[in-house]
């Protein structure tokens, strides 16, 4: 899978602003070491993220809860009778979370 060529409109708006932050560190570092900066200072910009951070849980709270396509193709698959998981998989994911809880 491309990165740059992702389909989710939301994941796009959250590379998006990966872009523009890797863009403003370039053009700061270029301004400290091209001596337009005289002395080197320090900034803090809590408003931009704390836009950028409400803007991505905006985008997230738009997404449905329940994927509807998938819930579709577990019931058809329910009613043939081919709706096959194996053990392995069910362990793994259940060994993946519990994991993923420790972290969280």
């Amino acid at each position: 899978m491309s990165v740059s060529r992702i389909q989710d409109g939301n994941a796009q708006m959250v590379q998006q602003k990966y872009l523009r932050n890797d863009q403003v560190k370039a053009e700061s570092e270029r301004q400290v070491q091209g001596g337009a900066v005289s002395s080197p200072t320090e900034r803090v910009d809590l408003s931009t993220t704390a836009k950028d951070i409400q803007q991505l849980k905006d985008a997230l709270s738009e997404l449905p809860d329940v994927r509807e396509a998938k819930v579709q193709e577990v019931q058809e698959k329910l009613k043939n009778g081919t709706y096959d998981v194996s053990a392995d998989q069910i362990a793994g994911k259940m060994v993946g979370e519990s994991i993923l809880d420790l972290f969280v």
